[in-house]
């Protein structure tokens, strides 16, 4: 075989490899393309959320020390913080509230413990927990006193929504701590960033509500409001630590290599000791919350929902620890339903182990059912009273409809006759009448004069034979002309 012939393809090979081609070469383009796309969302979503060329280290290093001091004009202020929001808690009113957290000093050591920490400054960091711990004191101290001399009448809203953090909690103080420490690094420090989560993590208010709960001697309240500070506090310090990590903040550097060592040690087990509370308390409240959910939606999906429980829902019906429901019901319950309600619970993961307690009042069923029939009874009263009423009604009609007729016989009857006697009277004297009428009628016979005449209609019975209905007319005409002292009478059948 030569040459020529080896390599000799046929058109349609040669337009099929070029078409081939040219679906590489756009292939590829596209593959171009994407790569472009894909670089400048990259670029694009870097710019947006890298902020470590907006930060200021040294800055954010100073102003975070210059904070951590309490003395002097910081101590008054904390002081007069706590009375605006023990006034606020005092009086149920959320913006006073509000206002003793604007004006609140204590991010400034928390703030420092964390950093302390991120950066290995073993002095900082004692200078911030000693700091910290006395403005616990001082708030705790200033709260007691007020509400010692000022009691709360009851339990408001405020008050009580500090006494029971949940995984919301949890998440605010993390979140609000990354939005503080973000805003304190950045040039140029972000005042209203900082008033907000001021705000939002309210370091005040847990610390008002447990000064309320030594006052009056309620350790419940105490160790919630406690539990509260605590967790916004660990996880403000622990958002602050991890974004100065990743901004990568000078570590501290000491003269002497055994000293630094040293700290640093000191200032890993501090952290691993501030990172395991806090991620058992995640963990706990987190739990905790699956539990409320899954009993909130037992509650409404499977009991309130049913129209023959009346149960009496309290605070203490879940028990996370003994891991029990309880469960009151105003009114006696079947053996049949307690299974149902056993099943049905079962159906949620996280209260599937609880223990099921039902507790039921008869004696308050029984007051229901007495009740029920109260209601019955005054409905039947009232009916009475309506059916009453309606009668009344129906007799004045009756009584008007009386009277319409003596109007109507008077307007079309002459001499003083009345038309119900009359027809009354005909009858009886006339057995075979099945209807009877009569009026006064004008007449004209030259159409020049007109008389007026007695006109008497009538109607017999089929059965009678008109030789007799003869007699009865002529009967009857001599009766009505007596009746009426008329002259004539013409009777017409109707």
């Amino acid at each position: 075989m030569s040459e020529e012939n080896k390599f000799n393809f046929s058109e349609e090979e040669k337009d099929q490899l070029n078409k081939d081609k040219i679906v590489e070469e756009k292939k590829e383009a596209v593959r171009k393309d994407a790569q472009g796309l894909l670089s400048s969302i990259k670029t694009f979503l870097s710019e947006l959320l890298d902020f470590r060329d907006d930060t200021d280290r040294d800055a954010t290093i100073a102003a975070i020390k210059t904070d951590i001091p309490f003395k002097g004009a910081t101590a008054w202020i904390l002081i007069c913080s706590i009375f605006v929001a023990s006034v606020g808690l005092n009086a149920d009113s959320t913006a006073v509230v509000i206002g003793a957290m604007l004006i609140s000093p204590l991010m400034g050591p928390i703030l420092g413990v964390g950093m302390s920490i991120a950066i290995n400054d073993i002095d900082t960091l004692r200078k911030s927990l000693i700091n910290l711990a006395t403005m616990i004191v001082l708030s705790l101290l200033t709260a007691f006193l007020f509400f010692w001399l000022f009691p709360l009448s009851e339990d408001n809203s405020e008050l009580l929504g500090r006494t029971h953090p949940d995984i919301r909690d949890v998440l605010i103080a993390f979140f609000g701590g990354l939005a503080l420490i973000i805003a304190r690094t950045k040039k140029g420090t972000i005042a209203s960033v900082i008033f907000g989560v001021a705000i939002a993590t309210a370091l005040m208010p847990p610390l008002c509500t447990a000064g309320y709960g030594l006052a009056i001697g309620n350790w419940e309240y105490f160790g919630g409001a406690m539990y509260l500070f605590t967790i916004n506090t660990i996880f403000i310090a622990l958002a602050t630590f991890l974004v100065l990590k990743i901004l990568r903040f000078p570590m501290l550097k000491y003269a002497n290599s055994a000293k630094r060592k040293l700290i640093s040690r000191l200032a890993t087990m501090v952290a691993i000791v501030v990172m395991i509370p806090a991620v058992w308390t995640f963990l706990t409240v987190l739990k905790e919350s699956r539990y409320e959910h899954d009993f909130n939606a037992f509650v409404k999906n499977d009991i309130q929902s049913n129209s023959n429980l009346w149960y009496d829902k309290r605070d203490d019906d879940l028990d996370m620890s003994a891991k029990t429901i309880r469960l009151r019901f105003n009114g006696d319950i079947s053996d049949e339903m307690i299974s149902a309600l056993q099943n049905n619970k079962n159906r949620y993961e996280e209260i599937r182990d609880f223990e099921l307690i039902i507790n039921a009042n008869k004696t308050r069923n029984a007051d229901r059912l007495l009740k029920s029939l109260d209601r019955a009874y005054a409905d039947l009263d009232r009916k009475d009273n309506v059916i009453d009423g309606l009668q009344k009604q129906i007799s004045q009609l009756e009584k008007n409809i009386t009277n319409l007729n003596k109007q109507i016989e008077s307007k079309n009857t002459s001499n003083n006759v009345s038309f119900t006697n009359l027809s009354r009277d005909a009858k009886v004297r006339f057995s075979d009448l099945e209807f009877f009428g009569y009026a006064k009628m004008l007449e004209s016979k030259d159409f020049i004069n007109i008389d007026t005449v007695t006109v008497a209609n009538v109607r017999w019975k089929v059965s009678v034979e008109d030789s007799l209905v003869l007699v009865r007319e002529r009967n009857l005409q001599k009766w009505l002309k007596q009746e009426l002292k008329v002259d004539t009478v013409f009777i017409r059948r109707n």
